[in-house]
């Protein structure tokens, strides 16, 4: 049957790769770096460009089911014993081809950059391909606006001090009370430099919501700063309206992505934000960090640096030497992502990198809300009390992250329990205490929290819900 076309308008937040199995001919444009195979394209409100976008009655085959054995098979922590990382928000396991990137780098060119030699220069190649993947990863408009290091953390401080340095008329920050606190104290410890602070509060929901954000925003508002998802609730924030409100206002939009980064599609044109952090061991990489900002504002921000390195981006953000056997690792766990959507999708080799990620993510977005699914059904009938988002029609707006009390007993004793059998869950404040203060939680104290991840199964669950159904009943 031949397909009939109408005219329409694509709007890139809105869109889901689940789409593909009623629109099989229809692909993203190559402007949004997505699927740009040679075929006829709707209009993308991002290219101003008008295209036609395919419906056909006909329904195309079905997609292959999720294939989380083949995924586990990759990951040597994941063989070695059966234990149950259900910890994955502290930091999630590696793939074979990441170790495989840091071996390569420690054994054959394990040197300083910049070097005229060879192995110096198999260096700066690693790095600058690394900047490109992550830039990819991210949906950068150029390389130049990725910048590794050590952690998160210390970008925000980074960012936060550049940042104070520019406060004049425009002093006041907006702050969140859902946030890991990594991205609330670099911010207030700019109050010596005049910064004033307001608060976007969290609702009794457990998210944000933009409608309480607009009144807080002024021609004063120098920047917003908040999380794309909970650390500790996973909560998604709509931090695209968030950018839109900021920006009708002339404020700029921090984002910590770092809970996020495992879960689903980065995408900072879509997004629209200003500056954006995470950390690549919640990405299926060693322990690095990285930082995106628009190339323009990264320019005028004044950073320390020394005096021999140009005032330009990424080098001014890079302040010394970070690991670069990790920041290669991070470029294979990006291979590693490209090349599970090429798998979860059955089909060849899309026609951009880009493609394959949005591909994967997609897909691992879809696979975990059976997982969200599972969960809040094993919560619910051992009697916990479950914070943040619980109802299923509201699944898009969390990812498989889990904080929760059991009745009469504390969340130490739940965990050791857990522990005891094999199965890694964490108790405590969750790095956001202002959050744990909100839900009336002691500190520190806290709750419980499980955080899954796209290689864990409900099979794990099963056993997960065994051991706290026991504690439900027996203490």
């Amino acid at each position: 049957m031949q397909p009939v076309y109408k005219t329409d308008v694509f709007d890139i937040q809105s869109f889901r790769l689940r789409g593909l199995a009623r629109l099989e001919l229809v692909d993203l444009c190559s402007f949004c770096r997505g699927y740009s195979r040679p075929l006829d394209r709707w209009r993308c409100q991002f290219a101003q460009k008008r295209h036609r976008m395919p419906v056909t009655n006909q329904t195309a085959s079905p997609r292959r089911q999720f294939p989380v054995d083949q995924i586990r098979s990759r990951f040597p922590a994941l063989q070695q014993s059966g234990f149950i990382y259900f910890d994955n928000a502290a930091g999630a396991q590696i793939p074979r081809g990441v170790f495989d990137a840091v071996n390569h780098h420690l054994l054959n060119c394990n040197v300083q950059r910049g070097g005229r030699y060879e192995k110096s220069k198999q260096v700066d190649s690693s790095i600058a391909k690394a900047r490109e993947s992550v830039a990819i990863l991210l949906n950068a408009r150029d390389p130049s606006e990725v910048a590794f290091g050590m952690n998160a953390t210390s970008f925000i401080r980074l960012m936060s001090l550049a940042i104070g340095q520019t406060l004049v008329r425009r002093n006041e920050i907006i702050l969140t009370d859902m946030d890991h606190e990594a991205n609330i104290a670099t911010w207030l410890a700019l109050a010596a430099a005049g910064a004033r602070f307001s608060w976007w509060r969290m609702r009794d929901d457990g998210n944000l919501h933009v409608e309480d954000l607009k009144p807080l925003l002024s021609g004063r508002t120098r920047l917003v700063a908040c999380s794309v998802t909970s650390n500790a609730l996973g909560s998604i924030v709509d931090v695209a309206s968030a950018a839109r409100l900021a920006h009708e206002f002339g404020a700029e939009l921090f984002l910590d992505c770092v809970h996020y980064g495992p879960h689903g599609p980065i995408d900072v044109r879509a997004w629209d934000c200003d500056y954006l952090v995470c950390s690549g061991y919640k990405v299926f990489s060693p322990h690095m960090g990285f930082l995106w900002g628009r190339l323009e504002l990264l320019r005028k921000l004044p950073t320390f640096r020394e005096d021999f390195i140009p005032d330009e981006p990424p080098g001014k953000i890079e302040a010394g030497t970070f690991v670069y056997e990790n920041v290669a690792g991070m470029e294979a766990a990006v291979r590693y992502l490209e090349s599970l959507g090429e798998e979860f999708l059955g089909e060849p080799r899309s026609a951009s990198r880009r493609g394959n990620l949005l591909a994967a993510m997609h897909g691992i977005r879809d696979y975990e809300q059976t997982l969200s699914l599972e969960m809040l059904r094993v919560l619910r009938e051992c009697g916990a009390e479950i914070y943040g988002h619980q109802q299923e029609q509201l699944l898009q707006q969390r990812v498989p992250t889990f904080l929760f009390n059991l009745k009469s007993m504390s969340p130490e004793r739940v965990t050791e329990r857990m522990a005891d059998a094999g199965i890694g869950v964490r108790d405590g404040h969750m790095y956001a205490p202002r959050l744990i203060a909100r839900l009336g939680l002691p500190f520190p104290g806290g709750a419980v929290r499980a955080s899954l991840v796209h290689y864990n199964t409900l099979e794990e669950i099963r056993q997960f819900a065994t051991v706290l159904h026991d504690l439900s009943q027996h203490g």
